[in-house]
C-alpha cells in the first residue's frame, strides 16, 4: 500500500480496534473503557454502535467519548452487555471496526435453603448435586468434606465434573460419611461462595452387592471447539467394583499430544487442530460388565485472510476489480461496506464470492470500502480507499532543454498528470509533427526521432487535453557533433611493484562540459579504497590515471568514460600484471608407502611469467609448521604436475602442499591435501640418554628418553630393556609396552647394593624389533640409609642455642642428615626438624627456650628415603641471659682515651651467672670484653662515637646500658655537653656520669 505524504488527504485507517472484554461487577471503579484509534487526514471523528444501534453519547450521560475511546459509567449487565463497534469518519469516508463482546463477571450466592441428607448403602454409587448460583463467565468447582480446609481428593473412585459441578462417588465407603459443601470460584474475580451442606449417610439395611458400571458424567454428543484451544472431554461411571475408564478415537488414533487426567476420567487435547476432529468413545468396565459413551468432536476455525484489498486510484470511467479471500470452517461468506453502510448489487456493481466489480466509475464512487469475511464464529474486516481521479493535464517541469548527438536516436517524452487520460498532439516550430519512417509517435505518447541530425534542432511542443482542460510542454532539442575518446596505451604489461600511466584524451563540442569516470572491470574505480596506488591527473580535455606500486589485483580491463550532457563514450585498455604465481590446485595423494608419498596437483595461474619450479612442503602433528621435503625428481620443474615426496617417517600423519616459483618470485601455497598416514615400518631410532641409579635396595633402575611419536614407525610400539651383571655373558631382556615409558625397575634380592650392570635399551613395534642403544654401565641401588649416624653429641651454647655433632654413615648416594629436637615433656612429633644443606656433620639449633631440657636425635636420608634415627640424647639449654643492663655508667675522657665504670649486674635466680661484660663502641667497630666493671678505651681521632655496655653470661648477652656519646679531635679535649650527662666537673680531666 502506498503511504500518504504529509499533506495528502486519506481516509481513516484503524490503529487500534476494540477487543473483547470482561468487566467485574465487584470492581470499585464502575467504569468500562472500550478502546478505538484511527489515523487519517483530515483527523477522523468517532461514533459507536451497541448491538447495531448508534450510541448517543450526548443524550445519555452514562456514555462519553475521549478521542476514539468509549467510556461507560455505572456499567450494568442488563443494559451494557453486547457487541460494540467503533466507526471512524472523515471527509474521505467511513470505516467500521470489528465487533467486540463486552461481558460482565459476577458470582451470585447459593440458595440458603437447607439440603436434604443423601442416604445410600455401602458399596452403592452416589451423585451429589452442586446446583451453582448465577455466574459469568466460567467457574471452577471443588467440594469441601466436613469443614475447611479439607477438600475432596479426586481419584479413580471420586470425580468432580467441571461441566456440572457435581461430585460423583462410584462406590461409597464408610469413610465417605460426612457433610459435603460445593465451593465455586469465579475465574475472573476469584470470588468464592459455598453451598449449604449436603449430609451423606449409610443405610443400615445391608451392603450393596457388585453391579456393572453406569456412566453418569460424560461430554456432550456434539462438542464444538475453536482451533488452537485445549479441549477437555469428561467421562465417569458409578459401579462396584470401581470401574476403569478407557478412551479411543473411532477413526484413527487418539492424538499423541493428548493427556489423560484425573485417573483417566478426563481426556485433554491441547492446541486442537482440524485433524483432531472425529468421534471419541469412553468405556467404563469392571468385573461385572462394561458400558460406553460416544460423542463427536467438531473443530471450527475463525476466518483468516488469504488476500485483502488495497488502496486504489482510478480514473473516472474505468472499472474497479477488488477481490478478498479468506479461509475458515465453516467456509466464510462475504459482504461489502462503503463508508460503513452495506453495499448492494446494482447495474454497475457486482458482488460474487468476495469479488467486487464496479463498472464505469464515477466521482461518487470514491470513499472507504470494507470487505467482511464471516462465518457463525466470527468476522474479519479488510479496508481500502478508492480514489476517483479527475483533473486537467499538468506537467511537472516546463520547458525542457534536451541535447543529443548526430546519428543517435532521441526520445521526447510527454507524460502529463491528468484524469481521465488526455489526448496528445505534437508540433515543431508551430507546425504539426507528421509521423514518418524516421519520426514516430509511440503508444506512450513519446516522440521518437531515429538517426538525429542538425536539422532536427528546434522547439517541440506536446499538447495534452481532456474534458477538464489542457496544458502544453515545450522541449528545446539541440543536436551536437559526437564526442571521440582515445585511451592509450591500449594494452600494457608491467611487473608487480612497477608503475604505469593510462592517458585518456577526448575531442568534444567546446560548448559542452565534459566529465570523466575511470572503471576497472566495468566497476567504478574508488581510489580512496586502494591505499594510494591510484592518482588522477585531469585537464579540460584529458584525464590520466597513474598506478603506482602495482599489485596483481590491479590487472584487468580499464575503462575511461567521458560524458557530456549530450553524449557518453567509453574507451578501454587492458593491463597485464606479471607477478609471482598463484596457488597451484589442491594437492592429491595418489599413493602412500612407509617413507614416500606420490602427489599430484594442477597448475595455478602463472601471472604472465612461466613457472620454473615447485616446492613440496609437508607438516605433521609433531613438526614445527610446514617443512620442505625431499622429492623425486629433484628439483620439480614448472612443467610437472606430480612428484614423489621421499624420506618421510613411517606411521606419521602428513598434509602436503605445493608452492610455485617463477622468475618474479614465489607465490602462495596450494590448499593442503587431506591428511594421510604413511605405512608402518620397523623402528629405526633407538632411545637416547640411557642411564640409571637411585631406587630401593636390591633394585636396578634403568631410565631413558622416550622415542618421539614421529620415529615410532607404527602401532604396538614399545621398549626392550636388556641388562647383565658385569662379567656375565647372557642378557636378560624385559618388554616395556608403553610408548611413553621412561623407566624400568628390576628387583633381585641376591645382588648387593651398587652392583655394576651393562645396560642397553631397544625398540620394537608390530612390524618387528628395531635397534638397541649403546651399552652403558648402571649401578644397582644403594637404598635408603640402613644405620643411624653414630657418636651423636650435643653442647649448650647459650640459653637459646645448642650445637649438635655426629659421625655420618655415608654410602655412594648423596646423603643428608635430619636433626630432630623436642622438649623433654613433649612428643617427638611436636618438636622441630632441621636438615643439613649437604654432607655436614654439625648443626646449630637456635630459637630454643632457656633453662629447658631437650631430646635430640639424628637420622640420615637420601633421594630414596630416610634411615633410622639415633638414640635420643638429653641436653639442657643454659639459663637465660641477664635481663638487667649495667647501671650508673660513668666515664672520663682525656684526649682520645675514655675510662668507663659501672655498677656490677646481679643475675636473678632464673638467669645465668655473670662472667664478664662486653663494651661495644659504635662508629669505630671496637669491642672489648672484661671480667671487671671498668675499662679504658682508646678511640681514633676526629669522630663521634657511641659506647654501650652489656653483661655477659653462659646464657648469652644481657640488655644494653644507656649510651655514651664521645667526641674526639686532634689533640683537643672534649667538653661535657650532652643532654644525658648526670654530672660534669671541669678541669684537666672531664668526669661524666649517666644514669
Amino acid at each position: 500500500m502506498k503511504l500518504p505524504t504529509k499533506f495528502e488527504e486519506f481516509g481513516p485507517v484503524f490503529i487500534q480496534e476494540p477487543d473483547d472484554a470482561i468487566f467485574s461487577l465487584d470492581s470499585d471503579d464502575k467504569k468500562v473503557i472500550m478502546n478505538c484509534e484511527a489515523r487519517g487526514n483530515p483527523v477522523p471523528t468517532y461514533s459507536w454502535l451497541i448491538n447495531g444501534t448508534v450510541v448517543d453519547a450526548e443524550a445519555d450521560f452514562r456514555y462519553s467519548l475521549i478521542d476514539g475511546n468509549l467510556i461507560i459509567h455505572n456499567a450494568s449487565e442488563a443494559i451494557d452487555y453486547g457487541r460494540y463497534q467503533c466507526r471512524a469518519e472523515n471527509s474521505i469516508g467511513t470505516v467500521q471496526s470489528r465487533d467486540a463482546l463486552l461481558q460482565f463477571a459476577y458470582l451470585g450466592a447459593f440458595s440458603g435453603r437447607a439440603r436434604g441428607a443423601v442416604s445410600v448403602r455401602e458399596g452403592q454409587g452416589v451423585v451429589l448435586m452442586c446446583a451453582p448460583p448465577p455466574h459469568s463467565p466460567e467457574i471452577i468447582y471443588s467440594w469441601v468434606f466436613n469443614e475447611l480446609p479439607s477438600f475432596v481428593a479426586e481419584d479413580s473412585r471420586r470425580f468432580i465434573s467441571q461441566e456440572t459441578g457435581n461430585l460423583y462417588i462410584s462406590k461409597v465407603q464408610p469413610s465417605d460419611v460426612g457433610s459435603y459443601v460445593c465451593q465455586v470460584k469465579n475465574t475472573v474475580t476469584n470470588a468464592r461462595v459455598l453451598s449449604p451442606p449436603t449430609p451423606l449417610t449409610l443405610k443400615t439395611d445391608g451392603v450393596m452387592g457388585e453391579y456393572e458400571p453406569k456412566i453418569e458424567a460424560h461430554f456432550p454428543q456434539t462438542v464444538l471447539a475453536a482451533k488452537g484451544i485445549t479441549v477437555r472431554l469428561e467421562c465417569f461411571a458409578l459401579g462396584n467394583p470401581v470401574p476403569t475408564i478407557t478412551w479411543r478415537k473411532m477413526s484413527g488414533n487418539i492424538p499423541k499430544k493428548a493427556r489423560l487426567r484425573k485417573s483417566q476420567a478426563v481426556l485433554e487435547i491441547p492446541n486442537i487442530q482440524l485433524e483432531d476432529s472425529g468421534s471419541y468413545e469412553c468405556k467404563a468396565e469392571n468385573t461385572r460388565g462394561g458400558t460406553a459413551f460416544r460423542g463427536h468432536l467438531q473443530v471450527y476455525t475463525l476466518p483468516q485472510w488469504i488476500s485483502m484489498i488495497n488502496d486504489t486510484q482510478l480514473d473516472s470511467g474505468e472499472q474497479l476489480h477488488w477481490e478478498c479471500r479468506a479461509t475458515g470452517k465453516p467456509r466464510p461468506t462475504y459482504r461489502w461496506l462503503r463508508n460503513g453502510e452495506p453495499l448492494n448489487s446494482q447495474s454497475r456493481v457486482e458482488m460474487v464470492n468476495g469479488e467486487l466489480i464496479i463498472h464505469r466509475l464515477q466521482q461518487a464512487d470514491s470513499g472507504m470500502y470494507q470487505c467482511i469475511a464471516e462465518n457463525k464464529y466470527g468476522a474479519i474486516y479488510s479496508s481500502a480507499e478508492l480514489k476517483i481521479l479527475a483533473s486537467a493535464p499538468v506537467f511537472s517541469t516546463n520547458p525542457i532543454r534536451l541535447i543529443a548527438t548526430v546519428g543517435k536516436d532521441v526520445s521526447l517524452e510527454c507524460r502529463p498528470r491528468a484524469s481521465p487520460k488526455p489526448r496528445i498532439s505534437w508540433r515543431k516550430n508551430d507546425r504539426r509533427v507528421q509521423p514518418s519512417r524516421r519520426i514516430m509517435l509511440l503508444r506512450n505518447n513519446t516522440l521518437r526521432i531515429i538517426n538525429s541530425s542538425r536539422s532536427d534542432e528546434g522547439s517541440y511542443v506536446c499538447r495534452a487535453e481532456n474534458q477538464f482542460g489542457s496544458a502544453e510542454l515545450t522541449i528545446v532539442l539541440l543536436v551536437k557533433e559526437p564526442m571521440r575518446v582515445e585511451l592509450s596505451p591500449i594494452r600494457v604489461e608491467v611487473t608487480v611493484g612497477e608503475s604505469v600511466v593510462l592517458s585518456c584524451k577526448v575531442t568534444h563540442d567546446p560548448s559542452l562540459d565534459v566529465s570523466f569516470l575511470w572503471l576497472l572491470n566495468n566497476q567504478p574505480l574508488n581510489t580512496q579504497q586502494e591505499g594510494g596506488h591510484f592518482e588522477y591527473i585531469q585537464t579540460s580535455s584529458t584525464a590520466d590515471l597513474m598506478i603506482r606500486s602495482i599489485l596483481l589485483k590491479h590487472a584487468g580491463k580499464y575503462g575511461c568514460r567521458a560524458q557530456t550532457s549530450a553524449d557518453s563514450v567509453l574507451a578501454e585498455a587492458e593491463l597485464l600484471v606479471r607477478g609471482p604465481p598463484g596457488p597451484p590446485g589442491v594437492v592429491i595423494v595418489e599413493e602412500i608407502t612407509d617413507t614416500t608419498a606420490t602427489l599430484s596437483w594442477s597448475h595455478g595461474v602463472d601471472n604472465h611469467s612461466p613457472i620454473t619450479t615447485y616446492n613440496v612442503q609437508a607438516r605433521s602433528p609433531v613438526s614445527l609448521g610446514w617443512q620442505t621435503v625431499k622429492t623425486d625428481p629433484e628439483p620439480v620443474t614448472g612443467n610437472m604436475e606430480s612428484a614423489m615426496a621421499v624420506e618421510l617417517n613411517p606411521w606419521v600423519e602428513y598434509e602436503f602442499r605445493v608452492v610455485a616459483t617463477n622468475g618474479i618470485g614465489t607465490g602462495d601455497p596450494s590448499t593442503p591435501s587431506r591428511a594421510v598416514r604413511t605405512k608402518e615400518a620397523v623402528p629405526s631410532v633407538a632411545p637416547a640418554n640411557v642411564r640409571g641409579g637411585n631406587g630401593r635396595r636390591h633394585e636396578l633402575v634403568i631410565s631413558w628418553e622416550p622415542v618421539s611419536e614421529e620415529f615410532q614407525n607404527g602401532e604396538g610400539f614399545g621398549y626392550i630393556v636388556a641388562f647383565r651383571a658385569n662379567g656375565t655373558r647372557g642378557w636378560k631382556e624385559k618388554m616395556v609396552t608403553s610408548a611413553d615409558s621412561t623407566t624400568y625397575k628390576y628387583r633381585d634380592e641376591t645382588f648387593p647394593p651398587l652392583t655394576p650392570f651393562e645396560v642397553r635399551v631397544g625398540v620394537y613395534n608390530n612390524k618387528g624389533d628395531g635397534p638397541f642403544s649403546e651399552v652403558v654401565t648402571v649401578f644397582s641401588a644403594e637404598g635408603e640409609p640402613r644405620e643411624p649416624p653414630s657418636e651423636v653429641q650435643a653442647f649448650a651454647i647459650s640459653s637459646s642455642e645448642i650445637k649438635v655433632m655426629w659421625k655420618p654413615k655415608l654410602g655412594r648416594l648423596s646423603c643428608w642428615e635430619q636433626v630432630s629436637s623436642w622438649k623433654d615433656m613433649e612428643q617427638e612429633e611436636m618438636g622441630k626438624k632441621k636438615r643439613t644443606m649437604g654432607n655436614e656433620t654439625t648443626m646449630l639449633l637456635t630459637g630454643l627456650d632457656g633453662n629447658t631440657q631437650y631430646l635430640i636425635s639424628v637420622k640420615g636420608f637420601n633421594s630414596v628415603g630416610q634411615g633410622p634415627a639415633s638414640s635420643p640424647i638429653k641436653i639442657s639449654t643454659k639459663k637465660n641471659a641477664p635481663s638487667l643492663p649495667p647501671g650508673n655508667l660513668m666515664w672520663i675522657q682525656e684526649g682520645n682515651n675514655v675510662s668507663l665504670s659501672w655498677d656490677p649486674v646481679k643475675a636473678r635466680d632464673n638467669e645465668s651467672e655473670i662472667i664478664g661484660y662486653k663494651v661495644e663502641g659504635r662508629g669505630h667497630s671496637q669491642v672489648m670484653r672484661t671480667p671487671n666493671s671498668a675499662v679504658v678505651l682508646t678511640l681514633p681521632e676526629g669522630g663521634t662515637y657511641i659506647i654501650e655496655v652489656r653483661a655477659v653470661s653462659e646464657g648469652g648477652e644481657g640488655a644494653a646500658s644507656a649510651q655514651v656519646r664521645v667526641l674526639t679531635s686532634s689533640g683537643k679535649r672534649s667538653l661535657c655537653g650532652f643532654s644525658d650527662l648526670k654530672m660534669c666537673t671541669f678541669g684537666l680531666v672531664i668526669v661524666c656520669s649517666l644514669s
